[in-house]
């Protein structure tokens, strides 16, 4: 749960989301392909190229903001990606890689606007955000465990 303070400071964010998600997200991706290259496999890069998954990180990032006293609000969304990054490979272990590349990203594109406040209010909100992420993805697995399983066994 986060305090009030945090979604005080995430809220108050929104602007400049809504002014710099993109270069933020181009920036985290960027980042992180060249901090993790061993993730870049799981991206489709057309889309990097296209800058389509960019905006898209970026609205999904903003929508977050906008919400994050919320989030319920979001599991539509949430389990739309869910099944992308489920068809992904995406793991539980594959957030904190996430975490730590889109904090370096907003720090280098705001500067000393992302002052240490904003940071940890940003890395607290995202480890909420990621689990909700991490929960809907559990589901999804299982439900395709069990999918399978069934399958087999009318084979």
């Amino acid at each position: 749960m986060l305090s009030q303070k945090t979604i005080d400071i995430i809220k108050s964010t929104v602007p400049v989301l809504k002014e710099h998600g993109v270069e933020i997200t181009k920036t985290f991706y960027n980042t992180m392909f060249e901090n993790k290259p061993e993730v870049k496999a799981m991206f489709n890069m057309a889309r990097q190229e296209s800058g389509e998954q960019p905006e898209a990180l970026a609205m999904t990032i903003l929508a977050a903001a906008q919400n994050i006293d919320n989030l319920d609000a979001l599991l539509p969304a949430v389990k739309k990606i869910g099944m992308a990054h489920v068809n992904s490979s995406v793991k539980a272990a594959h957030y904190p890689i996430v975490g730590e590349n889109l904090l370096l990203a907003i720090k280098k594109v705001l500067g000393d606007a992302a002052t240490e406040e904003v940071l940890n209010a940003w890395a607290e909100a995202y480890e909420v955000i990621a689990k909700v992420f991490i929960e809907v993805e559990k589901d999804i697995y299982i439900d395709q465990i069990c999918r399978d399983n069934q399958i087999h066994q009318t084979l």
